[in-house]
């Protein structure tokens, strides 16, 4: 579980952020969870995290699942 605050970056695509906000569990739109392909799309009973996120073109929000999550590390600030 990750905390406000907490620096992290996504499992499988190329970008990090920090947290802002927390949902228990997925409160988005059913539209948006549909637009994720099948085979990648998360369970929706976990919590959600809403980051200020960057990759190497652009900073922006994200929404991401926990099991998509891991700390980062690095040492290196975020942007935002």
């Amino acid at each position: 579980t990750f905390g406000l605050g907490d620096v992290v970056r996504h499992r499988m695509l190329p970008f990090r952020g920090v947290i802002f906000d927390v949902d228990p569990e997925f409160a988005n739109t059913e539209e948006w969870w549909e637009s994720i392909p099948e085979s990648f799309r998360p369970r929706k009973d976990q919590p959600f995290y809403h980051l200020l996120a960057e990759n190497e073109e652009a900073a922006y929000v994200a929404y991401v699942s926990q099991q998509n999550l891991l700390p980062d590390d690095s040492g290196e600030p975020v942007r935002h």
